[in-house]
């Protein structure tokens, strides 16, 4: 059920979604002649669409989640394990097309490729499943699967994860598939904006993952500014950050994870 109300939260509280809302809540109570709602909707629709558009607000916040945690020393003789997390594929076309269409999060799996390839003793495993609400999707375990088996890495080598919905998901199913094959101290390979929230719901099932960010959106140097250059990239590094930020407070104000704690 959470899985569910979250992607239904979610649809409404993005930034474009919540300036749409608040404009449709504006043109209703100029209807019903709530002139003060309707002028303190209108502006809250302006100002969230301003700051989405044409501010670096979101390449600022999300710059802070990727800066959070930096990758961790490798162990002597490389990792005997790398836990992937899933995200970086379409899902919808890849299960229509055949293949691995790659998203913007698709480097998860090309340095995961280039870990498998530094590091041959290391386990892959691969968390991740169709996280539509429609259920009608190959995940990326099976789709991360094919994509490593292209480049030459044996099957042997693999541990899929399919069950997975989300990042709390990737968490809870990938516990029993460690215990179950002795594995610990896994690098953990996923975005870097994604890094804090997806450390903290491992630790807080006593899995201590050795952190490898990669995919990173910001140049660690942004600052808070205006930017009418470039409308289309500002709002995508806005609802990316913003959906992170939800979701850690959601989870530790639920206790589920110790993301907000220092590294």
């Amino acid at each position: 059920m959470t899985f569910y109300i979250s992607k239904i939260f979610w649809l409404v509280a993005q930034p474009l979604s919540l300036a749409f809302f608040l404009i449709v809540a504006g043109l209703l109570a100029g209807f019903l002649k709530w002139n003060r709602i309707r002028t303190l909707s209108s502006v809250l629709a302006a100002l969230v669409l301003f700051l989405t558009l044409f501010t670096t607000t979101g390449a600022v916040l999300l710059q802070t989640l990727e800066d959070r945690i930096p990758r961790a020393a490798l162990p002597e003789g490389g990792p005997a394990c790398i836990i992937t997390l899933g995200g970086g594929f379409e899902a919808d076309v890849t299960t229509a097309r055949g293949g691995y269409e790659m998203n913007q999060a698709g480097d998860r799996f090309v340095e995961t490729l280039r870990l498998a390839r530094e590091f041959p003793q290391a386990r892959i495993l691969i968390s991740g499943g169709d996280g539509s609400l429609s259920g009608d999707f190959e995940g990326d375990a099976v789709i991360g699967s094919r994509f490593l088996a292209a480049f030459g890495i044996p099957e042997t080598r693999l541990i899929r994860e399919g069950g997975s919905r989300d990042t709390f998901e990737n968490a809870d199913y990938t516990q029993a598939l460690l215990a179950e094959n002795g594995l610990e101290r896994c690098l953990l390979v996923t975005s870097a904006f994604h890094m804090p929230r997806s450390i903290g719901l491992f630790r807080k099932r006593g899995l201590e993952m050795l952190p490898w960010p990669t995919d990173f959106r910001t140049t660690g140097k942004a600052s808070l500014s205006l930017d009418l250059t470039q409308p289309s990239v500002n709002s995508q590094l806005m609802t990316m950050a913003v959906r992170e930020w939800i979701g850690l407070a959601f989870y530790s104000m639920a206790g589920r994870t110790s993301a907000f704690l220092p590294e």
